[in-house]
Parts: C-alpha cells; structure tokens; sequence
C-alpha cells in the first residue's frame, strides 16, 4: 500500500467558489516560505498538496485565509475493505493508553454506506488493540478523532488535523483596499479585511516612537496573510496627544483623512457599530463618501470573536489595551487636526519588506534609517 502523505485542505462553506484562487495562493505561500512541493490540485470538494515535508507544508498553508480544516493524510482507494483496513492502522497507530476515540467518515461512498465503515473500524479497533485499552467515544466526547474524507475515486485518512483560519481566499474580491494600522483594534480590523478576501494595501500610523515596537510586531503577524513576497507600507507620524477619549477619536478621524488622500478607491475603516457611537460612525462614512469612495467596516459583525482574532495575530499580551480601547464611552465627534495631518503626509515613509524571520528589525531599522 503506498504510505506517501499528502496535504489536504479543506475550503470553507464560502470558498468552495473560489477554489482555483485557493489553489493559486497556496502555491504562492509554499513558494514564499521555501516548501518543495510536486502539484497541488483538486479532488472534488478539496484540495490535495503533494509536498516534500507534509508536516512543513501543512504549517505554511493554515496561515492562508479561505480554510476550514487541513489534514496531513494517507491516500488510497474507495473501496470498502481498503478503508476499513487503514482506519483500523492508522487508528491503532495513533492512539495511547485509555483513549477514547471517535471514527467518522463522510463524502462519497460508493456501494456501501459510511456508518457500516464506522462501526466496522471501531469494532476492529477495539478487537486488535485490546491492550491498549482504548475504547470508543462520542461526538461530544472523545481524546481522538479518527477522520477519513471520501472523494468520488480516493479516501483520504488523516493522521493529524487542524482547523483553520475561516474566511475566503485573499484577493478573491479583486478589489484593491486601504487599511490603517495604528493599534490593536485597527490590526483586528485590518486583518478582518484580509479575511473577507479584499486585496489591501497597508499604512501604519504613530504618535510617538515608542509605539513602533508593537506596531511593528503587529504588522509581522498580518503580513504574512497578503501571499506576497514583497510587501510595501506606508509610515506617517501624526503628532497627537495620545491621552483621553476625545484625542483618541481626533487621531482616528485624522487617520481616516490621511487614507482619504490615497489613489485607492475603498477605504476599510477600524470601526465597529459595538464599540463606537452611530454618529461617530455615520460622520466617518460621510467623511469617505464625500471623497467618492467606497467605505467598508469589516467589524460590523465581529464581536466577543474580535478577541479571538487578537490573539490570532500575536496579541494575547495586548489583551488588557484591546479591551480598554473596547470600552470607550463617548458621543463626541471631533474633527481631524489639520494641521498635524497635513504636517504628517510629509513625514510619509515608503518601506519595502521581504517577508520573512526578521521583519520586526527590518522596519525598524528602515524607519531609524530613513529619519
């Protein structure tokens, strides 16, 4: 039987559409971070990666947006017998002492049914690890889930899953978007741009030096996600007090001046209708509308999950600041400083990045150089 392991990606509900674009971006990803690889293609529903490090592979592939589930796996023959055989294997390789495990199987059978295949692995699972005393589970309690995938011609079992990111594949919207990253719910923010497929263009903003450490770390974890070797993004320095609500809200709506000056016709705003006041939001759209572009609040639907995808980009010890900045109270609308954002496109910095191990240095010695 051949024993080769393959990658296999399964695609969110939402990116079944958009399959060849996923295929695109998961050849781009293998490439950036150095992963040999003979093909990548379709097998029905999902897609299978024939890798030279299955393990490597799997690991630079979930960072892609547009999955639900991806699978380090054994490929072998629909057929009845043969299934049952390599669950039986793979599962009495895998499994440890006492554990409760699950087998499931779904996709396409062919001239048998998927429960029969269940109940048939379980029972030789049993019956041929007895020592180890392993003993069946339930869906909603088991130590290990023994997962097998049917496609119209192949079965796919996996020895090792991991969920992924959600979302659609990046660039899948084809529209071109600028984002703003100045802290911790503009990152969320930006990163939830990536996520809803859009093709964004980056711009970092500060009030002080002291904020581009976390800035910095900040943008080498959602870099990654764009697919692009090369990454350019831009650096303004706005000059404001960065105490108090009321400065706060004069920074973001500065911001939000400084992307209405780029060519770049949708604006992605770090907003979100649970966090702000309606007016405030409302004065933001018709701040972008009045320009003739088209905003975007990619938060608008995010909530208690907003944590989650903190933390997804690195944030965990960001929490406390991200939770501050959730707790905002107030119905002041102010008005962008001027001044300080005109003095601000001046300060305007281009850097290129290489992504890679050491782009946190990278920026900030770009930026140490270009001032």
């Amino acid at each position: 039987m051949d024993e080769t392991s393959y990658v296999v990606v399964f695609p969110t509900i939402f990116s079944k559409n958009k399959i060849p674009q996923l295929i695109s971006n998961i050849k781009k990803i293998l490439k950036i971070k150095d992963q040999q690889f003979k093909s990548v293609k379709r097998d029905g529903e999902i897609i299978l990666v024939d890798a030279n490090d299955p393990v490597f592979a799997s690991s630079a592939i979930n960072m892609l947006f547009g999955i639900k589930e991806i699978a380090i796996a054994r490929q072998i023959k629909n057929n009845y017998q043969e299934i049952v055989s390599e669950i039986t294997n793979v599962g009495g390789n895998l499994l440890l002492k006492g554990e409760k495990f699950l087998v499931k199987v779904e996709g396409i059978s062919k001239g048998f049914v998927v429960k029969d295949v269940e109940i048939a692995a379980t029972s030789n699972i049993i019956e041929k690890k007895s020592k180890l005393g392993a003993h069946p589970g339930t869906e909603q309690d088991f130590d290990k889930l023994l997962y097998t995938f049917l496609t119209k011609d192949n079965a796919y079992i996996c020895i090792f899953s991991d969920k992924g990111k959600g979302g659609v594949p990046y660039q899948s919207q084809s529209q071109k978007t600028i984002c703003a990253i100045y802290d911790e719910l503009s990152a969320v923010s930006c990163y939830e741009t990536i996520k809803q497929g859009y093709d964004t263009k980056i711009i970092v903003c500060y009030r002080q030096k002291s904020e581009l450490m976390n800035l910095a770390k900040i943008v080498n974890q959602i870099i990654p996600r764009m697919v692009q070797e090369k990454i350019e993004i831009e650096f303004f320095y706005l000059k404001i007090n960065p105490k108090g609500v009321k400065n706060y809200l004069t920074y973001v709506n500065s911001i939000l001046e400084i992307m209405l000056q780029s060519p770049i016709k949708r604006v992605s705003l770090g907003l979100s209708p649970q966090i702000f006041s309606s007016d405030f939001i409302d004065f933001s759209l018709n701040q972008v509308f009045t320009k003739k572009k088209i905003p975007l609040i990619p938060l608008s639907g995010v909530d208690t999950s907003l944590f989650d995808e903190a933390k997804e980009i690195g944030l965990e010890r960001n929490i406390k600041k991200l939770e501050s900045i959730v707790s905002i109270n107030s119905d002041e609308i102010p008005l962008f400083a001027k001044k300080e954002v005109e003095t601000a496109l001046k300060t305007k910095k281009v850097i290129s990045i290489q992504v890679g191990p050491n782009n946190v240095h990278d920026i900030l010695d770009s930026l140490e150089r270009n001032h």
